[in-house]
C-alpha cells in the first residue's frame, strides 16, 4: 500500500434538506469526502486544504482527526468564516447546491507536506484551479509529478463557475496535463465544452491525459485507456451502473473517486475491478444521509483484508 494519500481540496459545512427540511450538518467537499471515507477504511491518509478559525473549523479538523485523516495540512485563518454548503434533495434524492463561499479570500499559506514517489495525490473541483492560489497548489503538483506520485484529478466542475472559464482553462488543461488518471462526469464537460457525445469529450481530453473516466450519473461509465505499444490505439471499456434505490447522492462521485483509489492501492490492476470498488462504494454512500462510506462497508473491507 502506498505510504499515504494526500487529497488537495477544499473543505465546507454541508447542510443536507429534504422536504426543505435540514436532515444533517456533516463536514464535507469533493475531495475531503474522498479522503475521509479512505481514512474510514484504514489508509494513510493528509489533507491539504484551508479553513476559518471559527467552531466550524473545530469542527472539520476534529472530523479529519476522527476518521483517520491529518489534519497538519490544514490552514486555518483566524479572521475567516469556514465556507458552508446547502444541499437540497429533490424526489429523486439528487441534489441542488447552494454555495457559500468566498473563493477570492481563500488562501493556501501554511505547512505544505513533501511529496514522494509513494505517495497518491488525489485533486479537483475550483479549489484546484482557483486563480487566488493557484501558484501554491501547482507548485504542490508539480513537486508531486516531479516526485513520481501518482496522480487522480477529478474535475468536478460546477455550472456556477462557466463565467469563470476563460481564466480557469489554462488550470484545468494544466492538471490534466500532470494526472496519470482524470475523472470528469459528461455534466462537467457539457458545462466546459458543451459537449455530451462521449467520444468527443475524450477528444479533448487526450492531448493532456490519456487515461480518462467518463461518468454519467446512473449511466454507463466508460474507461478509456492507451494500448501498450500502440501510439493511436485506445482501449474503450464500458461499465454499467446497477440501479439501486437511493437515500442521498451527496458524495456519490467523490466515493466513486475514493473506491478506485483503493482498488489501486489494494493492487487490483485492470480497469473492471478498480471500477467495480468504485461503484461498490458509491452505491455504499448513496443508501445514507451523508458523505462517507458507512461503517458496514468499513467493516467489510477490513475483513476483507484478513
Amino acid at each position: 500500500m502506498a505510504t499515504r494519500v494526500i487529497g488537495i481540496g477544499e473543505t465546507v459545512l454541508d447542510i443536507l434538506f429534504k422536504n426543505d427540511q435540514p436532515q444533517k450538518a456533516v463536514p464535507g467537499g469533493s475531495t475531503f469526502n474522498s479522503i475521509v471515507s479512505l481514512g474510514r477504511a484504514g489508509v494513510p491518509c493528509v489533507m491539504v486544504t484551508e479553513t476559518g478559525g471559527d467552531h466550524i473549523g473545530d469542527l472539520i479538523c476534529k472530523f479529519l482527526r476522527d476518521n483517520g485523516v491529518s489534519d497538519e495540512f490544514v490552514c486555518r485563518h483566524p479572521n475567516t468564516k469556514s465556507h458552508i454548503t446547502l444541499a437540497f434533495l429533490d424526489e429523486n434524492n439528487d441534489a441542488q447546491y447552494t454555495f457559500y463561499k468566498d473563493h477570492a479570500s481563500a488562501a493556501l499559506d501554511g505547512k505544505l507536506p513533501e511529496i514522494t514517489a509513494d505517495d497518491v495525490v488525489l485533486f479537483g473541483s475550483f479549489f484546484a484551479i482557483n486563480p487566488t492560489i493557484r501558484s501554491a497548489v501547482s507548485e504542490l503538483l508539480h513537486n508531486a509529478r516531479k516526485a513520481g506520485a501518482w496522480m487522480y484529478y477529478d474535475i468536478n466542475f460546477r455550472k456556477s463557475h462557466i463565467p469563470d472559464i476563460p481564466d480557469v482553462m489554462p488550470n484545468i488543461e494544466e492538471n490534466m496535463r500532470l494526472a496519470d488518471v482524470v475523472r470528469g462526469s459528461k455534466e462537467d464537460f457539457e458545462y466546459l465544452y458543451g459537449l455530451s457525445d462521449a467520444d468527443a469529450i475524450y477528444e479533448q481530453v487526450k492531448p493532456f491525459c490519456k487515461r480518462f473516466i467518463l461518468t454519467d450519473g446512473a449511466r454507463e461509465i466508460r474507461v478509456y485507456t492507451p494500448n501498450e505499444g500502440e501510439r493511436t490505439k485506445v482501449k474503450v471499456e464500458r461499465f454499467p451502473v446497477q440501479p439501486i434505490e437511493t437515500v442521498s447522492t451527496v458524495g456519490a462521485g467523490d466515493n466513486f473517486n475514493a473506491g478506485y483509489i483503493y482498488a489501486k492501492l489494494q493492487g487490483l490492476s485492470t480497469p473492471s475491478e478498480r471500477v467495480k470498488m468504485a461503484q461498490r462504494w458509491s452505491q455504499d454512500v448513496c443508501r445514507q444521509i451523508g458523505n462517507n462510506i458507512s461503517d458496514d462497508l468499513r467493516n467489510e473491507l477490513k475483513n476483507e483484508k484478513i
